[in-house]
Order: structure tokens, then C-alpha cells, then sequence
């Protein structure tokens, strides 16, 4: 079939390659039994906890966790979820910074997971400052000097803190959440990446049950 619209070539350049056994694959390289790969699903597991516990938080309203025990237990669960979100991230990104994981074409797999650390970042600042306690206008002062010191201040308002709950709960999880699928996906097309060194006889697939 002809693909004539930018649509159809839209979806032919990003989905064209991906077969099934590459989206949902059931065997992995025997390499991957190694601890280092699992800090990967780790940090997507948390991300998984922070935005169902965000998006509870958004429901409640943005005092409701001040006054609720429910809200008390959500925030808390929200807040230990970025915890361990950033330090699975970090052990992930350095893991793979060790292990060259640009490596076999996966430049932009590296890149997506580099900057989705960075939108992180944003997107965390932004949760301290919508905190509406005295933490978060401590937070909101000091780095409202710090942008306006770099030069960049007039274009975020951190004492803002309408602005700072839209960039927050609308704007940046859709720019992570969005990079963190692509950066899946890519991982999906090209795989792993395996160790440096590793011989050709340690790479082959083997079944999930063999290779554990």
C-alpha cells in the first residue's frame, strides 16, 4: 500500500520495524541476568507509582493532602516514589554510561534516557514548589535567584505558583512520559546493550527461563 499521507509515513518511519517479537519479546540474551540491567524496570516501575499517586493527589485537590489522612498516605507514596525513581534512574544512566550503551547504533537510546534525567529534574523542582508549605516558598525564593542570576528567570516565575502546578501536573509528565516511551521503544527495536567485550556465544537469545 502506497503511503501517501504524512500520517501513514509518519507511522511507517516510527512503527515500520517493530515486529511483535520486538514489542512484547519473550526470550533475552543471557547477559541480562546480570543486576545491572534490572535498574532499567526499576526506574519505570517507580515512574509508574508517581504518576498514579499524582494523578490521585491532582483529584484531591492541591490542599486536600494538608488535612486527609488518605491525602497524608498519598503524598508520602508520591513523595518516596521520586526517591526511588531518581536513584534507580541515576544507578540505570550510570550503569550504562560504564558500559558505553551508545554502543551498536543506540546513540538515541542514550540521548532519550539523558534527557529524560534532565525533564526529571524540571519536573521535580516544580513538585517542591507546588508543596504550598514553607519548604516549598524557601525553594520557590532561592531559585527564583538562581534562574534570574542565569539569565533565564523572566521565563519561568517560580514565585508562581499557578504557573509551576500547570508546568508540573500537565506540561512536564507528558514531556517525560513521552520521552520515557520513546526511549522504550528504542530499546525494544535495538536491544540491550551488551557488555563490553562480551563474545559472540554470550549474546545469542535464550529463553527467560534458561537464561535464569
Amino acid at each position: 500500500m502506497s503511503t501517501t499521507t504524512w500520517s501513514a509515513r509518519l507511522r511507517e518511519k516510527a512503527f515500520g520495524n517493530f515486529t511483535p517479537e520486538d514489542m512484547l519479546p519473550d526470550t533475552q540474551p543471557a547477559y541480562v541476568v546480570s543486576w545491572i540491567y534490572i535498574f532499567g524496570a526499576l526506574t519505570l516501575a517507580a515512574l509508574g507509582m508517581l504518576i498514579v499517586s499524582g494523578l490521585v493527589l491532582t483529584f484531591g485537590g492541591i490542599h486536600w493532602w494538608h488535612v486527609s489522612p488518605l491525602g497524608h498516605f498519598v503524598n508520602s507514596v508520591h513523595a518516596w516514589s521520586v526517591q526511588l525513581f531518581f536513584l534507580f534512574m541515576v544507578v540505570h544512566l550510570w550503569g550504562k554510561f560504564w558500559m558505553a550503551a551508545w554502543r551498536g547504533k543506540r546513540t538515541a537510546t542514550w540521548i532519550t534516557g539523558a534527557l529524560a534525567f534532565f525533564g526529571s529534574i524540571a519536573t521535580a523542582l516544580t513538585g517542591y514548589l507546588i508543596q504550598t508549605n514553607f519548604d516549598s516558598q524557601w525553594i520557590a525564593t532561592q531559585s527564583k535567584d538562581g534562574l534570574n542570576s542565569a539569565g533565564i528567570g523572566s521565563f519561568f516565575n517560580t514565585l508562581n505558583t499557578g504557573q509551576a502546578i500547570l508546568m508540573h501536573v500537565a506540561l512536564l509528565p507528558l514531556i517525560v512520559g513521552g520521552i520515557a516511551i520513546w526511549h522504550v521503544l528504542l530499546v525494544r527495536r535495538r536491544g540491550v546493550v551488551p557488555p563490553i567485550g562480551a563474545q559472540l556465544t554470550d549474546t545469542q537469545p535464550t529463553t527467560e527461563g534458561q537464561a535464569h
